[in-house]
């Protein structure tokens, strides 16, 4: 623990970081305060600076499917800083990885490394491009696929916690072969549309799952119309099943992209199709992408040894946690007198303050500005227990969040909702 407070550590930021942050949602501006800063985390704690401790729901915004520093992957990572951190030179753990990726997926047969979750997007679309000859790309309003300019339109996640419609700095001519069509509506997919691109399970305008029978329907719509479709699992990748959403869902997409879980909490991404499209890709094919440090030796070692704990009694186990903690959240909420409601799709959990579970980013929208998120945000940090600073974001819970552990954190949303219905 240092001696420095986050107020004094924030305030030295801004200084030198422009809005004291490296991620705007960090910076707390849409729950308002100002931001702890972390000094050490374990399971499904995290302390800051001042040595207070939280019970955490963010989990690095979803690698830590195993809670913070299992012993296994500091290991493996221990172990392989001891031989060197970046060669530039292709490494076993690389092959190690794709084929575990291609073992677990079905339809992917080969996999791209590269070092974030908007790298693997941006790159996916422009091998969507380069494989099918065509140029427009449609996507839904509320779906985050990182901060690539083409991909930033009508986006959730970050860009919505900011309040931002666009981004300054995004020409027009940069969106202007992006279609933004709204979730749950099945669009009209034309011949010069190169990819659709969806989160198969959107978690960046909090949980809004498609409607019953939606993808299967995208995926007929795409194949008549010659499209291919993504499925962008940088957050549902390995965290849904083993397969993610294609085995969770039953629909197989052309190109994915991982992200999070894959490099076990250190920067990683991947994107994936099968040996057809892939072929397209430099050095095989004329879409050139590189990366510096993709396939990183320390994140590669970190996603093999978090795979590894990701059997199927993990996965029973995540989802029987999740449960635990909406249906426990639904109760407690409800008893408070505070509108709200708490879905739930396999190991995720959203909180939306209103009467019926949103449908699309509008609806998400509306529900995510009324004001109520952020009070109860302050009064469960108060009580120990940490999440996003951001109404469009889920809870993650892990493998490290026990029965106890979320017994205290329902008891704890029970006192903050009581606390914020109050205040009303």
């Amino acid at each position: 623990m240092t001696s420095h407070t986050s107020d004094s550590l924030f305030d030295r930021a801004k200084k030198v970081i422009p809005g004291g942050v490296n991620s705007p949602v960090r910076a707390f501006g849409s729950v308002g305060g100002r931001p702890y800063f972390a000094a050490r985390a374990e399971g499904p704690y995290l302390w800051d600076v001042e040595g207070n401790q939280y019970i955490d729901f963010v989990q690095s915004y979803g690698p830590g499917i195993a809670g913070h520093a299992h012993p296994k992957i500091i290991e493996a990572v221990r172990e392989a800083a001891l031989y060197g951190t970046t060669y530039g030179a292709p490494t076993e753990r690389e092959v190690l990885i794709a084929e575990e990726v291609v073992n677990r997926v079905p339809g992917v047969e080969m996999v791209r490394l590269v070092s974030s979750g908007t790298e693997a997007a941006m790159s996916a679309i422009r091998l969507a491009r380069g494989a099918s000859g065509r140029d427009k790309i449609l996507k839904f309003a509320g779906h985050y696929h990182g901060h690539s300019d083409a991909l930033l339109a009508a986006g959730g996640s970050g860009v919505a916690n900011q309040g931002l419609s666009g981004c300054d700095g995004v020409t027009a001519g940069a969106v202007g072969d992006t279609i933004v069509a709204p979730w749950n509506v099945l669009p009209e997919i034309t011949d010069d549309i190169a990819v659709v691109c969806v989160e198969a399970l959107p978690a960046n305008m909090g949980l809004v799952p498609a409607r019953e029978g939606f993808l299967q329907e995208l995926r007929k719509a795409c194949d008549d119309a010659g499209a291919l479709l993504l499925f962008d699992e940088v957050i549902t990748g390995f965290r849904l099943a083993r397969g993610g959403a294609t085995e969770f869902f039953g629909v197989q997409p052309d190109v994915w992209c991982f992200g999070k879980v894959i490099g076990g909490g250190l920067p990683v991404g991947a994107f994936a199709a099968n040996t057809e499209i892939m072929s397209h890709l430099a050095p095989l094919g004329g879409v050139y992408q590189a990366g510096t440090l993709s396939g990183n030796p320390l994140a590669t070692a970190a996603g093999l040894a978090t795979l590894e704990l990701l059997d199927a009694g993990a996965y029973q186990q995540l989802e029987a946690t999740a449960a635990r903690l909406a249906g426990g959240m639904q109760e407690v909420l409800d008893a408070s007198g505070l509108t709200a409601v708490v879905p739930r799709v396999g190991s995720l959990v959203g909180i939306f303050f209103t009467d019926t579970a949103p449908t699309n980013f509008d609806e998400a929208s509306a529900a995510a500005d009324n004001g109520i998120y952020p009070k109860l945000f302050h009064e469960l940090l108060k009580r120990g227990v940490a999440w996003a600073p951001g109404a469009y974001e889920v809870l993650f819970p892990s493998l490290a969040h026990t029965d106890e552990v979320i017994d205290r954190t329902i008891e704890a949303v029970g006192e903050a909702a009581t606390a914020v219905a109050g205040s009303l």
